[in-house]
């Protein structure tokens, strides 16, 4: 499993937010807009520096940042060029909005964001959806979604995560709890895999799979594929790679996102965006290990302009 952080957006230092502010009035004052020098700006500082820069925008011009990058851009380029100005758990807040508002839900968005941030990310997601949208996100998620996946979620939301080290005596006993309320009963108690998958800590669910295949030959990750199917299967899969090869799961949506006709463009800008500072680097090697090809190749073959440009610039390419 790899191990610590390897972002592709890193902080510039020396970091000149009035410089950053006036290069960005600069490529969007008089006719026409200087699409490099935008993106040069924003792949080259972080989240908060970004942040920084917007303020000097304003305090600099007296003109809102977000408004005239609106007014200069448009289409997916827009898309990602406004992320990018979000805190990431302001962005989670915004996109799991997204995933459920109107007609259908986006569940393999809420997999996504839910499934694997930390107890204190989903502490602050839960609280930035309250400031923005004067709404509870446990009860919103609750009306959109049902059965045992509704229930996965909302116990995510509680963000009780354990952070304890492996119980080896424990583990064993989770590892019989999972086997006995799956692969050894006819049907399957979805509740005991809900309640070890979402309260014990990534450290100790690595012991609990370990226990797990030494009790059934299999390894869990293959009953939970027998054993369930849809949104519920896609959760616990998503928190069986959390705990195990996080950057093997984002890897595959990034292929997902963009395998086949078509790109799914908000999964992809939202991956993009929300691993690029955190630990991209070990995505790319993992998606070339994974599917042979760079996902830079892929990037390129799928999409196209400033678009294009953006997203290989904030994964590390050109």
């Amino acid at each position: 499993m790899a191990t610590g952080v390897r972002p592709t957006v890193t902080a510039a230092n020396p970091f000149n937010p009035d410089e950053a502010a006036q290069k960005l009035r600069k490529a969007m004052k008089g006719l026409g807009t200087d699409e490099a020098a935008i993106i040069d700006v924003f792949v080259r500082h972080t989240t908060q520096q970004r942040i920084e820069i917007e303020r000097h925008f304003k305090t600099s011009f007296g003109k809102d940042l977000r408004k005239e990058l609106k007014s200069e851009l448009s289409g997916k380029f827009e898309d990602v060029v406004l992320a990018l100005l979000d805190p990431p758990r302001v962005y989670d807040a915004k996109q799991i909005k997204q995933a459920i508002k109107g007609i259908g839900t986006d569940e393999a968005a809420l997999i996504e964001i839910l499934c694997t941030r930390s107890n204190t990310e989903i502490i602050e997601i839960k609280q930035h959806y309250k400031t923005l949208f004067k709404s509870d996100l446990e009860k919103d998620i609750a009306a959109d979604t049902s059965g045992h996946f509704k229930r996965l979620l909302v116990a995510q939301l509680t963000a009780n995560r354990s952070d304890a080290p492996p119980d080896p005596t424990l583990a064993q006993k989770d590892a019989q709890d999972l086997y006995k309320a799956g692969e050894k009963k006819f049907g399957t108690d979805e509740s005991q895999f809900n309640r070890i998958l979402s309260a014990r800590s990534y450290a100790h669910l690595r012991e609990v799979f370990n226990c797990y295949q030494k009790i059934s030959k299999n390894t869990f990750e293959k009953a939970v594929k027998s054993e369930t199917s849809g949104d519920l299967e896609a959760g616990y899969l998503a928190i069986i790679n959390v705990a195990t090869n996080i950057p093997a799961f984002f890897a595959e949506r990034l292929y997902h996102s963009m395998k086949g006709a078509g790109t799914k463009d908000s999964e992809l800008i939202r991956l993009v965006v929300s691993r690029c500072e955190e630990d991209m680097g070990f995505i790319k090697a993992e998606f070339q290990k994974m599917y042979g090809k760079t996902l830079g190749s892929f990037i390129k073959g799928d999409c196209s302009g400033d678009y294009k440009k953006i997203l290989l610039a904030l994964i590390g390419e050109s």
